[in-house]
């Protein structure tokens, strides 16, 4: 688990890939909607959902002359679980913070 997690998060880290990421969140995208969208070449965006897809973190099906670009919700939800478990560690530190604050000056 832990190899896919690396892969997705460096495959997603890349600034471009990012704004893919953050453009199928909204919904399925053709590969020439994301071009559009990016204002990037389609050889550019092409290689970047490659590499997003040899990641797992999309998938694409073809309807007639295209290719349809969406998010996949298991890989979304293993990078959430994963990101979750770190929030015990900063609500703690945000309520010694706030203990800390709330304390009178001497």
């Amino acid at each position: 688990m832990v190899d896919h997690l690396q892969r997705r998060l460096t495959a997603i880290s890349e600034p471009t890939r990012f704004r893919i990421v953050e453009l199928l969140r909204d919904g399925p995208q053709s590969v020439g909607g994301i071009v559009d969208a990016l204002e990037l070449g389609q050889p550019q965006v092409s290689r970047h959902l490659r590499l997003l897809g040899e990641a797992d973190v999309v998938e694409a099906t073809k309807q007639a002359q295209q290719r349809i670009y969406r998010l996949r919700p298991e890989a979304m939800r293993e990078l959430s679980d994963w990101t979750q478990r770190f929030a015990g560690l900063w609500s703690d530190r945000m309520d010694r913070l706030g203990s800390f604050l709330d304390e009178p000056e001497q």
